[in-house]
């Protein structure tokens, strides 16, 4: 029997949906939670879980230098391996530095670099002034890592990493200078003379600063990125503590009304502040020295857990992450964590 050509061509159109509708493997959905219990009262409270497809979280470290005290990193390392977090942050101070030898800066990063390389999540690297003391270190950076300051977007939240020591080369090199000398005078016979050298007069010594440049470049990010639900800012000295154009200005303009927060380190110290009605945060120490006087000067992980409403923000005390075993993993129970809450050998 012949069939037209236009009536085979339909006829096989409509064996193909056939087959499609009736062969095609059914799509399944699983509830994640099940149980056998009918009755309209039941042993929980509600099943309403906190299973957002776009919640994630990812943890903070903090100043490692200056003063590393040893085995702390160690610890906070393979603690962030029992959380796992979807990745590492860092607010910077991750090597000594402050010097021009290559060879010695060489060996610090690879230290450094061969111990984040045990995390499981990825770490973001982010610059602090014992990272970027000078120009020689300046340009060791950006052989090995590109970009002192970038960004990136995480499941719809903007991540801003600034660079806080972003001077004109001959400042950063007069910076360094009177560091250098400052560091002398403490190491001498009379340490309280250091306050009174030219580096402890520097503003920079405190607040850092951002160029122009940098800030043009966030400005730019922020109006391409306008849809994010939030963005993170990170940053090593609290750049947002200047009121001049090395300050944080320019880039907190252009956010303007959008949800953001600020996460800052250096003083070794915890502290927040509510400033433009945002979380301006400063955060502790993750092996770096402390002040045994102040009870907020203490080593840290920073929990952070995206969700619609913004971030909701933890800080665990690391002789409070225990392993399986119950204590406190990588020889951490034989370490102290808080300077002031420690008994003197």
């Amino acid at each position: 029997m012949n069939i037209p050509i236009r009536q085979s061509v339909v006829l096989g159109t409509l064996g193909l949906l056939f087959l499609i509708v009736c062969c095609a493997t059914p799509r399944i959905t699983h509830n994640p939670f099940t149980h056998s219990i009918n009755q309209l009262s039941k042993p929980w409270t509600h099943d309403r879980f906190d299973d957002a497809k776009d919640k994630f979280s990812f943890a903070i470290i903090s100043d490692l230098y200056g003063g590393e005290r040893p085995g702390i990193i160690e610890v906070a390392l393979e603690q962030l391996n029992i959380l796992r977090p979807e990745f590492v942050m860092s607010v910077g101070d991750l090597i000594d530095g402050g010097t021009e030898d290559r060879e010695q800066l060489t060996n610090e990063w690879e230290l450094f670099d061969k111990k984040v390389s045990q995390l499981r999540a990825p770490f973001f690297h982010v610059g602090g002034n014992h990272d970027l003391t000078n120009v020689t270190m300046r340009h060791i950076w950006q052989e090995r890592y590109a970009h002192r300051y970038y960004h990136f977007i995480y499941k719809d939240v903007l991540f801003l990493i600034l660079d806080s020591e972003d001077y004109e080369e001959d400042r950063m090199q007069e910076i360094y200078k009177a560091r250098a000398i400052a560091i002398e005078i403490l190491d001498g016979d009379q340490p309280d003379e250091a306050v009174k050298s030219e580096y402890f007069k520097m503003p920079e010594r405190r607040t850092g600063e951002i160029s122009i440049e940098q800030s043009t470049y966030f400005e730019k990010v922020i109006a391409d990125n306008s849809n994010v639900k939030w963005t993170m800012i990170f940053m090593h000295k609290p750049v947002w503590m200047r009121e001049d154009n090395g300050g944080l200005g320019q880039i907190e303009q252009a956010l303007g009304t959008r949800p953001y927060s600020v996460i800052n380190g250096h003083f070794h110290t915890y502290g927040h502040t509510d400033k433009n009605s945002r979380d301006y945060i400063t955060l502790g120490t993750t092996g770096g020295s402390q002040n045994d006087q102040s009870d907020m000067a203490f080593d840290h992980i920073t929990w952070v857990t995206m969700t619609s409403a913004g971030p909701s923000i933890a800080n665990l005390k690391l002789e409070g992450i225990l392993d399986k075993y119950g204590r406190v993993p990588a020889g951490g129970d034989k370490l102290c964590f808080q300077a002031s809450a420690c008994t003197p050998e």
